[in-house]
């Protein structure tokens, strides 16, 4: 393949997936690295936008699906939503064949469910891409990780050699693959600003045949991008847009946000719900992100040079670019990220929980003048955990722009986003 590929943490990913399930759906936004990584692993491939064959592999889904399904295993079946009818073949093939690792298939949408599609379930494992992480990219020096976090591990220093100008650009450039290594910022961010008008002038109608209206589509895109990283609802999207556009709707934003998480654009953050020593009640409103940051820069048309204008601004767009990495991290070792807030307004960051209930607590503070009120609010939160029912955290962190990675004397981890992997 391609001597240009960006080795991914996804790749051990699937390959475990394919030695254990007889095939892997791999979702997740276009222009992130689904195909090129399934490539990689492919043995076989089938291209379903092929625009030479498209019509001819339609017909002959209609026909013969599993005519399509012939070649040396692992097959990749690209955008295999192109014909839905593909997901039940594959499902009878993998009964049929008795065999692990057998079939691939991609998609950047979510297809409509039909009444006889079957779950896949025990036949077809799913996981999720995102864009690049600073340390897929080069950008993370990875010298401390999550696992070895998790694990207690202690005796970790590094240094970041990330500047607050070099952030600022990676947050207007993105993850994408396309765009990763690209020393000009122009171009780079002119990348992005591409992606955000194919979302809005053809992705938001073509992913279920509905007419979408595109300016719509980019100020609802703003306004997503002006909430970033907060519980902005429906409510509050709606006074944001309607001095604009009088005819909007709780339902039709509803429409078009429900549109974009079938496209993988926005991928809101989870609250969180832990068993607490003091009776507060839990806020369960999800907060507002992007799969990745650069489409809220895009968004508002913003370069690095204007986020350095607004700290406050940037200060959301970094938190953002922390969740994105921290969940392409925890994803890597089987976990989850969440956040927490409850109704006296105490509120962590992020939490990362594993599959096996292990977990820990993340601020993420851009400026070197909040770390250590970040630090005491991170214990104050770990001691209202109610560890009769549920473990004390594994660790706490606060994830930072600054220069240097350390354990704090009250145990606290100090970590820039530029040392930080899986």
């Amino acid at each position: 393949m391609n001597d240009r590929y960006f080795p991914r943490l996804a790749d051990e990913k699937l390959k475990l997936s394919l030695a254990t399930s007889g095939a892997v759906l791999i979702v997740g936004p276009k222009w992130c690295g689904k195909t090129r990584t399934a490539e990689e692993a492919a043995a076989s491939i089938l291209y379903m936008q092929d625009t030479d064959h498209a019509e001819a592999y339609k017909l002959l889904a209609d026909t013969m699906p599993s005519k399509l399904l012939e070649g040396e295993t692992p097959r990749l079946i690209d955008e295999w939503q192109q014909a839905p009818v593909l997901w039940n073949t594959v499902r009878f093939a993998v009964d049929k064949r008795h065999a692990r690792g057998q079939f691939i298939l991609t998609g950047s949408v979510v297809p409509p469910q039909t009444s006889d599609m079957h779950t896949g379930t025990g036949r077809i494992s799913r996981m999720t891409m995102r864009t690049m992480s600073l340390f897929e990219s080069g950008e993370s020096t990875g010298m401390v990780s999550l696992t070895d976090l998790f694990d207690g591990k202690t005796d970790m220093f590094d240094e970041s050699e990330l500047s607050i100008e070099k952030i600022a650009f990676i947050l207007t450039r993105g993850g994408w693959p396309e765009a990763v290594g690209e020393e000009n910022e122009k171009y780079a961010v002119h990348m992005v600003y591409n992606y955000v008008d194919a979302v809005a002038n053809q992705d938001m109608s073509r992913i279920d045949n509905v007419e979408r209206n595109p300016d719509r589509v980019y100020a609802l895109l703003r306004s997503v991008a002006r909430n970033i990283s907060t519980q902005a609802n429906t409510a509050t999207l709606l006074k944001d847009l309607v001095t604009n556009d009088e005819g909007l709707s709780d339902k039709t934003i509803n429409d078009y946000i429900s549109a974009l998480k079938k496209l993988y654009v926005v991928e809101d953050l989870p609250a969180w719900s832990p068993h607490l020593r003091s009776k507060r009640a839990i806020r369960t409103t999800a907060k507002r992100h992007f799969t990745d940051p650069s489409i809220a820069t895009a968004s508002l048309r913003a370069d690095s040079g204007k986020l350095m204008n607004d700290f406050k601004a940037f200060g959301y767009l970094f938190e953002s670019l922390c969740i994105r990495d921290l969940r392409i991290y925890a994803d890597a070792i089987d976990g989850s990220v969440y956040h927490y807030r409850d109704q006296l307004n105490f509120e962590v960051d992020a939490i990362i929980q594993l599959k096996d209930e292990r977990w820990a607590a993340v601020e993420i503070k851009m400026g070197t003048g909040e770390i250590e009120k970040a630090a005491e609010n991170l214990i104050k939160f770990s001691n209202n955990i109610d560890t009769a029912k549920m473990p004390a955290p594994s660790f706490l962190m606060v994830v930072t722009s600054t220069q240097h990675a350390f354990q704090m004397k009250n145990g606290v981890w100090i970590v820039p986003i530029g040392c930080l992997k899986s």
